[in-house]
């Protein structure tokens, strides 16, 4: 049996060692900027390895965050339940949770039993739901219900048996090939609790082998074109895919983030475009697809990663759909998709890119949603804006026009990192999840961290991103070296999510106050019993409560003491009041929320576990999908 607990790098740990970003600029500039923002902030606080600035409640931080201090009511039905460290789920008292489904369960009858020593065979790895569950969506058609979840990556050395020994061989790599992608499948209720249908007709895998229609203004552009797609509109395979979303119209919306790392070179002189760079396309891949799959070979086919890096739409109510990658939401390392229809009519998907000092987008349809029209033009046409935020708690979405970038729309569409940096967006702390107020004209966006933030290398410069591009502190990131994150609100104009500018705050800056009395104890709103670090996945209930999952620190030591397993907290828009809810198994990212059609049941996905989750000791650790109701039988959202 493989090592069972969590040896392999994070997906920017990974990236960090294959691909670091350079080291440039000088950091008095910086200093120089942020005292210069203390008339407005009111003060600056040092701190880190260098200055950094944070205003007080009711300027940079939300006013309902000192609501939350002064104990408003609360809307919550739960007691608050304490931080756990040991290796399964805790839910509150007057609530229960079991298993759904965990990787390698079978979607169908002809599936392999899970075994804790063998690898699946390749031609029945695509029959079983795959590993590492992330964003998720429940779907209600015809009476039936059916989630769609991505299975993000995969645990090479916890759940492989490589058949080459320690080296990857063609069969390793076409199983894990597999493994990935998007599980859609049905679930019932009976009277032993939820599972999945087995051979429901809504059951498939879609995976890096899938045949997909590119879509939108890149699709046939001459970056786009391989020997074996000469069209440049059809590629094979979705790939990491993380957040999700779910279109008005009833379709699920998968999204691509750390496709970089599937691709590398045989050729070690191989020289890559600056833009490979600005994308972290390196010469090795993580899996070593490379050397058995001549299409991750960039010195073979370098047009294959301009391919990936989208937004793919999939029809869960038709198995024999084919999936289409929406090239007009743009390319870069989506985390999830937000979609919510204007007044207008108009469809705006919000959209996050999960690097340190990346940036947010919104996308605007050119044309109307009319329920039971056709939609198929809605993610096809339109505008594509980024977000710049400004000191004084305002902001601008600044369209990524060819006049103002210098580019054609498909060089937008798929070099869309450059044409934001062309414009001046906001570098944000690793832009996550999206969500929007179902309730009241608002956003969220999940800032996780960003511990290289105005951060000095040993020889005295300034940490950058991937354009070169400094990171100082800015108003809605004012930590240096920011290990906690914090969650940004916006109010479009007008109450218009079309709108081209909105006032923003900060609805909670993440830390530990048990270890801090400064900047990095959090705002008003977070205390000894709720603290939490980096904000990841983010979803809103029926009735406006933010449900707030994290992918942090669960050491418990030093800065992160006290803070427990990986979590998921309900957050109250209108006072501020966060209280935590679930807690994950140790090692694990909670991540990925829905709800049965009755509101009666939530289905919480558990992400890289450390064994014995979710079957006990002497077991490997699998990623799951969990059930959590209350013992009442009332709905939980």
């Amino acid at each position: 049996m493989k090592d069972i607990e969590r040896p392999e790098l994070s997906w920017d740990e990974w990236d960090e060692l294959h691909d670091p970003r350079p080291e440039e600029n000088d950091f008095d500039k910086v200093v120089e900027e942020a005292v210069s923002r203390r008339g407005f902030l009111g003060g600056a606080l040092a701190f880190g390895s260098g200055a950094a600035v944070m205003g007080t409640a009711g300027t940079l931080l939300s006013s309902t965050s000192a609501q939350a201090a002064g104990h408003a009511a609360s809307r919550f039905p739960f007691e608050a339940l304490p931080i756990q460290t040991d290796a399964t789920v805790h839910v509150p008292p007057g609530y229960k949770w079991s298993t759904l489904v965990r990787y390698g369960d079978p979607l169908f009858s002809d599936a392999p039993e899970f075994s804790q020593t063998d690898t699946l065979p390749a031609d029945k790895a695509d029959r079983v739901f795959g590993e590492n569950t992330d964003g998720m969506e429940l779907f209600e058609i015809d009476g039936h219900e059916v989630i769609a979840v991505n299975s993000e990556y995969v645990n090479t050395k916890i759940n492989l048996v490589f058949s080459g020994g320690d080296v990857m061989t063609a069969d390793d790599v076409a199983v894990l090939q597999k493994l990935q992608g998007v599980n859609v499948f049905e679930v019932e209720r009976t009277d032993n609790g939820w599972g999945v249908v087995v051979d429901s007709p809504f059951n498939r895998r879609i995976t890096h082998q899938t045949e997909i229609d590119i879509t939108g203004p890149a699709a046939g552009h001459d970056m786009l074109k391989t020997d074996a797609d000469p069209t440049g509109t059809k590629v094979l395979g979705t790939m990491n895919n993380c957040g999700a979303g779910k279109t008005p119209w009833g379709t699920y919306l998968t999204c691509e983030e750390n496709f970089n790392g599937y691709f590398g070179s045989t050729d070690e002189t191989f020289e890559r475009p600056d833009d490979f760079k600005r994308y972290g396309i390196g010469l090795e891949g993580r899996y070593s697809y490379e050397k058995h799959d001549a299409r991750y070979d960039i010195s073979q086919n370098p047009n294959e990663p301009y391919r990936h890096g989208y937004i793919t739409e999939i029809d869960p109510s038709d198995a024999s759909s084919t999936p289409k990658k929406r090239t007009a939401l743009g390319r870069f390392k989506h985390e999830n998709a937000a979609c919510v229809i204007a007044p207008s009519g108009h469809l705006v998907v919000y959209m996050g890119d999960d690097e340190r000092g990346e940036y947010m987008y919104k996308y605007v349809s050119n044309n109307t949603y009319a329920p039971g029209g056709d939609t198929d033009d809605l993610m096809e046409n339109g505008r594509l804006y980024t977000a710049k935020f400004n000191w004084d708690g305002t902001g601008e979405w600044v369209e990524l026009t060819e006049e103002a970038t210098g580019m054609s729309k498909a060089e937008i569409c798929v070099l869309t990192r450059e044409a934001a940096l062309r414009v001046g967006a906001t570098t944000m702390d690793r832009p996550e999840w999206v969500a929007v107020n179902p309730v009241a004209a608002e956003g969220y966006c999940a800032l996780t961290n960003n511990s290289r933030r105005q951060v000095l290398n040993d020889d005295g410069k300034l940490r950058t991103n991937a354009a070169g591009q400094e990171m100082t502190v800015n108003a809605p990131n004012p930590r240096a070296e920011n290990r906690y994150g914090q969650v940004v609100r916006w109010y479009p104009s007008n109450d218009d999510h079309a709108a081209d500018t909105f006032r923003w705050d900060l609805y909670v800056m993440a830390g530990n106050p048990a270890v801090h009395n400064d900047a990095y104890a959090g705002s008003p709103n977070v205390n000894e019993g709720n603290m939490f670090n980096s904000p990841d996945g983010m979803m809103f209930d029926s009735a406006g409560i933010l449900w707030i999952q994290t992918d942090g620190n669960d050491g418990n030591e030093e800065g992160f003491a006290g803070m427990g397993n990986n979590q998921m907290l309900a957050g109250d828009p209108v006072t501020g009041e966060i209280r935590r809810f679930l807690t994950g198994p140790k090692g694990s990212e909670v991540t990925g929320l829905t709800w049965s059609a009755d509101r009666k049941t939530m289905f919480v996905g558990i992400q890289h576990p450390a064994s014995p989750f979710p079957d006990g000791d002497g077991t490997l650790a699998r990623s799951s999908i969990v059930a959590v109701w209350r013992n009442d039988g009332a709905p939980v959202g």
